[in-house]
């Protein structure tokens, strides 16, 4: 028997290609209601929503395994949109699995993140996760973040970027269409924080920036610092509230706090995000350790085995 929930289909007619969208910043967020708001505006795709219900930046690409997912329907304007109890990769999970819905999305977007997602910083990112889930799965993907800058970007500041990737996802469907989009790899875009003044689009590499962390004891739930995403914290946007409960004598609590960053110099995303353009970077799944590192341990492998047998002991 169909499940009577399941969206069966859309009335935006077939001939209009479909974009999934999802995000880390739940379904609520500013950064996806812009997006959807842009795609739905151009009356050129039909547009379906499968986000997570509640902010759940910086958790990488953990998935829920051990109870089941609630998917409820949001009325957004224009598009087919559920907010999922569960993670970015989970929500795209479910939403091209044809158990939501019908059918499979021919683009699967996730974003538009508050904050940048470069570097190091990529695997932190629950943004960029949605978009290699789609990517595990075989379908293509974007993922899209803001480098959203606390006192000099404004709300309106999604609108513009969701407005300067139309070019990208129209060429990127046209691609879809003509079956030439490359299968080896996910798109993850970033946009300057001066979008509405950009450089154009930059096809850059991942670098090795990244943001030093480190803990600092804290004597309540209260205190410390709120992660915006896996390249932005605010340190004071915390404030005390009297009702937390106080550690206990047995209880020791530690918050996250910002030591410094590292940034390297060079062709990398994050170097040509700062100087203003929209960065697009290639993306793949698997993780290689550069060539001198596999060379070492070629030649250390096979005395680890002459150490260990009998003779050596």
């Amino acid at each position: 028997m169909e499940n009577p929930n399941t969206v069966v289909g859309d009335d935006g007619g077939s001939d209009r290609p479909t974009i999934m969208v999802t995000n880390d910043d739940g379904i609520d967020a500013p950064g996806l209601q812009a997006l959807v708001r842009v795609l739905v505006s151009t009356n050129r795709y039909r547009v379906w929503v499968c986000a997570p219900d509640s902010e759940k930046s910086a958790v990488s690409h953990s998935i829920t395994w051990r109870h089941p997912l609630s998917a409820k329907r949001i009325d957004i304007n224009g598009a087919t949109a559920f907010a999922v109890s569960g993670t970015p990769a989970d929500c795209t999970s479910l939403g091209i699995s044809k158990a939501l819905f019908s059918s499979e999305p021919d683009l699967v977007l996730s974003g538009i993140n508050m904050g940048s997602n470069c570097g190091y910083h990529i695997v932190y990112s629950g943004t960029v996760a949605g978009a290699r889930e789609a990517f595990f799965n075989g379908l293509p993907s974007v993922s899209i973040s803001y480098d959203w800058v606390g006192g000099t970007s404004s709300i309106n500041d999604f609108t513009l970027a969701a407005e300067a990737c139309l070019p990208l996802i129209s060429s990127i469907l046209v691609e879809i269409k003509n079956k030439t989009f490359p299968q080896k790899c996910f798109l993850n875009v970033d946009l300057p924080t001066n979008v509405l003044n950009n450089k154009g689009y930059k096809l850059t590499k991942q670098g090795k920036s990244i943001v030093k962390m480190g803990w600092k004891q804290v004597s309540s739930d209260a205190q410390g610092a709120q992660m915006l995403s896996t390249m932005t914290m605010e340190s004071n946007s915390v404030a005390s509230n009297p009702e937390d409960n106080s550690v206990s004598q047995e209880q020791l609590l530690f918050k996250r706090e910002v030591r410094g960053g590292h940034v390297e110099e060079g062709e990398t995303d994050y170097c040509y995000l700062k100087q203003g353009y929209i960065t697009v970077t290639t993306l793949g799944a698997l993780s290689h350790a550069d060539n001198d590192s596999h060379t070492f341990f070629k030649e250390w492998l096979p005395m680890v085995a002459d150490r260990t047998s009998p003779s050596a002991l």
